[in-house]
């Protein structure tokens, strides 16, 4: 099982309520996680990633047990404390402006 935390607009748009849940075990990716997670929340496609070139949306960030996930592959398995489900990956909107 792993857990995402998403930030509060996108758990709005997708109407969960708290951490998601996901049934993926083994060996997982963050490619695994964000497909499943559209397909089962179909209000989040586009917003984690481009429609067309599925790459992660500019102001998008993926951390996981500390670590900045956003620039590694997507298809790099995520922290074995993740993958257990001891650990949440979190989906944060980065900040920008002046």
């Amino acid at each position: 099982m792993i857990r995402v935390a998403l930030p509060a607009p996108l758990r709005t748009l997708a109407r969960i309520d708290g951490e998601v849940e996901l049934d993926l075990t083994g060996t997982v990716t963050l490619r695994d996680v964000l497909d499943e997670l559209e397909a089962r929340h179909p209000a989040l496609r586009g917003t984690l990633r481009d429609h067309t070139t599925r790459q992660r949306r500019a102001y998008v960030r993926f951390f996981a047990c500390a670590r900045d996930l956003s620039h590694d592959s997507p298809d790099t398995p995520l922290p074995e404390p993740v993958a257990r489900g001891t650990e949440p990956l979190l989906v944060v909107g980065a900040m920008a402006g002046g």
